[in-house]
């Protein structure tokens, strides 16, 4: 059997805002809401197996539908910004036919369901959202229609959850609302009825969930009061009802009510089980263990997990011989600039528990073997938050550095755990925590990068020594080979002041006297309340999310001041010797590129011609072109001055452009990049057309005679949507043609070969990667070629049939492709 064409190597994503955007399935797949899409991701193998794509807005919940007989779930609730509803039917990790239920105003925030008592084809399905309405849905086979409507005046419902009374087929909706009340209702007469209003929370209550065990029904509230309750509905007897209270005997106040089914009433009365307090901070959610089927009965565990903003996660279980509620576990995360946690989850067999923070982070803990109430962290998925504006790869090939609008940097490598040959990818270093929206960077090295953000100063940042080692560690790759060509005195690792934004370096002699400093000793106010300090760990295995945060941070070596606006493209030659940076612009003065020599860190020139913001800059391979283009919808190429002394710094002149009289293309262009050979370059634009330009390398005396011979050298490219990025590989297809890449405003990315002939047909679509997996929702943003071939933490065995591309964009996602080239 044939490789396809493209497969995915890692999806990098992180979980939204929100506090149900996680729900674990009994086939171990965790369902995450990111972005406009919902991710299935495969703890145990740490691969993203399928994404669903339906909505066109940010997914707020998702619910794994349990089955009555606790077996594998198989459909799956979402609720979005797009006030939709969509009932998902998985098969095979994948789903053909999604269904809408559309009818709320306003953004869905919570979903629920369960199968009816009478059939698995009968969903019953409830929905809360910001119109103050909870909604009511019945899903028989594919149909989709509102039973009712349920309205809470002006106020919200934050969560709900639906369940059948003790030993009926009664449904029971518990909904946990902003008047610190929790509503009951249930179905009477093809309506549902409000029965009770659990009173008690004082604050807005987050979480609701039911847990049935044999004759009893427990829900579990939590709210922002900081507490959580347990409330216990059961069936009250006859004889209960009859028997007259003792006027000494105390007891919990019970809250009756009737229901009829099947023309018999029965009387259920509701009790305060018990109140947990523990935690310090608003309670965003609680999770009860999953039910399980032994010996043909449904067994409901009482372990309960909470999550709250105060970064911890309690799992709360009864005393066995009081029966007392404890705390038996407290797990969360320990610094860093972060919230707290906004949701949680058990894992089908209870051997794992896993949160999801404020700022999107998956935390995973597993039980401890032989060890009943130690957890220990484990290795999961890591992403940005918001949309990935830039990415590059290492000159080598080796790793992947990412910049976002969530004012982070992100470093993304492979990892092959020992004994196993699977290549997984994960989140090794965050080399930047800025307080600006990150916007561009580029590669001065193996180890340094310059970054650009909403500011008007670049910063060029240096991998520490703690980084270059766990790195070696984790890919295997020698240290000594790491530090082959690097500074003998680097710095160990990097923080950050109190207020300030640049990671300063520290040594390994600051770190022992931070270490050895005897604690209530103080020099003064300032030392008794530092900043948390560097902490150098040997890694083996990718860190978690306290590690990325605080101790994986590249000191800062040089800020270069010269724009007046906010940065916005960057680029450096392939000799890593000069850097070019451009601003945002409305005039001719502010859109000039500065050329910064990278030895001394000075400015070496000033490019003007373009009159709005330079939206891309590239240098030939060769180093001898600097391709620009710009808003104005033209390009511009300037070319190295030759018979310049080699001890002086080089110097650019205009070489060829486009004017308002030639220019091709009709609207601003986004994307451009160089073929291997340094012969042509690519321009990409709104206008949906990709054209080659060329050729480079004939001779020229001036600049009028240059533009004329730089002309398109190839048909216009219609793609059918705008384009935001372009890039060609540096290796070539087995034909000799140039392979390009083109990313669409549609979140699509196409792969195509083309050759200079002069022919009309001279494109050929290789791929056009729409599928859920490969492609992304939202725009993308940066397309990027791993320099050589092969995938990188493979063997070297059969990597020359492989090349590997990489792609970010709006919807948060990074993406790393695995290219077959004998199929192209």
């Amino acid at each position: 059997m044939s490789a396809p064409i493209v497969q995915l190597a890692h999806a990098a994503f992180s979980v939204n805002r929100c506090p149900s955007c996680v729900s674990w399935s009994r086939t171990g797949i965790l369902a995450c809401a990111t972005c406009h899409s919902i991710a299935l991701y495969d703890p145990q193998k740490n691969v993203v197996i399928s994404t669903l794509n339906g909505h066109t807005g940010r997914v707020n919940c998702v619910h794994w539908v349990q089955k009555n007989d606790c077996s594998a779930e198989t459909e799956l609730v979402s609720g979005g910004s797009d006030k939709k509803v969509i009932i998902w039917a998985i098969e095979k990790n994948k789903c053909e036919q999604p269904v809408a239920a559309e009818g709320h105003t306003e953004v869905v925030n919570a979903v629920h369901a369960v199968y009816t008592q009478r059939s698995e084809n009968e969903l019953l399905i409830v929905s809360a959202a910001s119109d103050c309405t909870v909604r009511l849905w019945l899903r028989r086979n594919v149909k989709t229609e509102c039973l009712q409507t349920l309205s809470f005046g002006k106020g919200f419902v934050l969560d709900v959850c639906i369940s059948f009374l003790p030993g009926s087929l009664v449904p029971v909706l518990a909904c946990g609302a902003d008047d610190s009340r929790i509503h009951l209702y249930v179905l009477q007469n093809e309506q549902f009825e409000k029965t009770q209003v659990l009173h008690g929370h004082e604050d807005w209550i987050r979480g609701v969930e039911w847990a049935v065990t044999g004759q009893n029904l427990f829900l579990a509230s939590c709210a922002q009061d900081c507490l959580i309750r347990i409330w216990k509905i059961f069936r009250k007897t006859a004889k209960e009802n009859s028997k007259t209270e003792d006027e000494n005997s105390i007891k919990l106040k019970e809250n009756i009510f009737k229901v009829k089914e099947k023309d018999t009433e029965t009387s259920y009365a509701v009790t305060l089980e018990t109140v947990l307090t523990g935690h310090e901070n608003s309670i965003y959610a609680v999770h009860w263990q999953p039910s399980f089927s032994r010996d043909g009965s449904i067994v409901q565990p009482m372990s309960l997990l909470s999550a709250s903003m105060d970064k911890t996660m309690i799992l709360w279980e009864p005393d066995e011989e009081s029966g007392v509620w404890l705390e038996q576990v407290r797990v969360g995360e320990v610094g860093g600039n972060t919230l707290g946690f906004l949701g949680c989850q058990f894992s089908p067999d209870k051997s794992m528990i896993l949160a999801h923070a404020f700022h999107g982070a998956l935390h995973l803990w597993s039980r401890a073997p032989n060890k009943q109430n130690e957890w220990i962290p484990m290795v999961i998925i890591s992403g940005h938050f918001d949309s990935v504006q830039d990415m590059r790869w290492d000159p080598d090939g080796q790793f992947v550095i990412t910049v976002s609008a969530d004012q982070t940097t992100r470093l993304f490598g492979p990892w092959k755990k020992k004994g196993q040959s699977h290549v997984t990818w994960h989140e090794i270093a965050r080399p930047q925590i800025h307080g600006y929206d990150m916007q561009c960077l580029a590669m001065i090295g193996r180890f340094q990068f310059v970054s650009g953000a909403d500011e008007k100063v670049l910063r060029v940042f240096a991998a520490p020594r703690n980084f270059i080692e766990n790195f070696s560690n984790i890919s295997c790759i020698s240290v000594e080979k790491l530090l082959l060509n690097e500074d003998t005195n680097l710095p160990e690792g990097a923080t950050v002041p109190a207020l300030g934004l640049s990671n300063k370096a520290v040594f390994h002699g600051e770190i022992l006297i931070q270490s050895t400093q005897e604690e209530g000793k103080y020099n003064s106010v300032s030392e008794q309340y530092s900043q948390p300090n560097f902490q150098p760990l040997n890694l083996t295995e990718p860190p978690t999310e306290d590690h990325l945060l605080q101790n994986t941070l590249w000191p800062e070596v040089q800020k270069l001041y010269g724009h007046g606006y906010e940065i916005f493209a960057v680029a450096c030659n392939s000799a890593k010797t000069v850097i070019a940076s451009a601003c945002k612009a409305s005039k001719r003065e502010h859109a000039a590129i500065i050329l910064w020599s990278t030895t001394s860190w000075k400015q070496l020139q000033s490019l003007s011609y373009h009159n709005l913001t330079v939206t891309q800059m590239a240098f030939s391979p060769d180093d001898e072109f600097l391709l620009v283009v710009s808003r104005d919808r033209n390009w511009s190429l300037w070319k190295k001055q030759e018979g310049i002394p080699e001890q002086t710094e080089p110097t650019f002149t205009l070489y060829a452009s486009t004017d308002k009289n030639s220019c091709v293309h009709s609207r601003i262009i986004w994307a451009c990049d160089w073929t291997p050979d340094s012969k042509y370059f690519v321009t990409g634009s709104r206008d949906k057309k990709v054209i080659v330009w060329g050729d480079c390398s004939l001779p020229s005396m001036n600049e009028e005679k240059s533009s004329a011979l730089i002309r398109p050298c190839s048909s216009l490219l219609d793609t059918g949507d705008s384009i935001t990025a372009v890039s060609v590989s540096q290796v070539l297809a087995l034909d000799g043609s140039y392979i390009i890449a083109v990313g669409l405003d549609c979140g699509i990315i196409q792969l195509y070969k083309w050759k200079h002939s002069g022919t009309v047909n001279d494109w050929l679509k290789c791929l056009a990667m729409d599928q859920s997996l490969l492609s992304h929702t939202l725009t993308v943003k940066q397309l990027c070629w791993r320099s050589c071939l092969g995938r990188a933490g493979h063997d070297d065995r059969d990597n020359g049939d492989w090349i590997q591309l990489a792609s970010c964009g709006a919807d948060h996602c990074v993406k790393i492709f695995d290219v077959y080239r004998k199929a192209l």
